[in-house]
């Protein structure tokens, strides 16, 4: 059985990589420079490891990102756009950046059966740390990317709605 942290690597290479749904990862995922941490339950604790997590990225320029797993605690949806709204506001914009992704994920207007939400769905529940710094420099040399949702909206669309779950679904085995 994969551990958590394998299944959330196994989703990384084999979605997020392999279908160049963000362009950037394949570099820090092969360099080994992503922080896995996986986050406790009690959510309040786990707002308190989060400020840790900003400060090891403070301190360390070895980890290009970090991935803040939940495995549980935050299995609805709901809840866990509640907890984001709290947590997105602790003091480090400019800084960081937290990019949001869930099993249940589904932007707003959309459909739940949308295969785009796929571009954000998850194994389980995580915020992506993001240096503001490094994404700054990567859009920099990267030609438009302004139209990765849109490539990304319709690409997952082509594939369909089994195709990404099967995707997903691959990882968790």
């Amino acid at each position: 059985m994969k551990t958590v942290i394998q299944q959330t690597q196994c989703w990384i290479k084999n979605v997020i990589i392999i279908h160049n749904i963000c362009p950037f990862a394949k570099r820090e995922f092969d360099n080994e420079n992503i922080h896995y941490q996986l986050m406790p339950k009690d959510l309040r604790q786990a707002i308190d490891v989060l400020l840790e997590e900003f400060k090891r990225l403070d301190q360390s320029i070895n980890i290009a990102t970090t991935l803040l797993i939940y495995p549980e605690g935050l299995e609805s949806f709901d809840d866990y756009l509640d907890y984001y709204a709290i947590v997105v506001d602790k003091g480090y914009e400019g800084v960081y950046q937290l990019a949001s992704f869930h099993p249940d994920y589904c932007f707003e207007g959309s459909h739940n059966d949308d295969p785009a939400n796929y571009t954000n769905r998850s194994p389980y529940p995580m915020l992506h740390i993001i240096r503001e710094a490094s994404l700054e420099k990567a859009l920099q040399n990267y030609p438009h990317p302004e139209e990765i949702p849109e490539r990304n909206i319709r690409y997952t669309q082509k594939l369909g709605l089994e195709r990404m779950k099967d995707l997903l679904n691959n990882c968790l085995g």
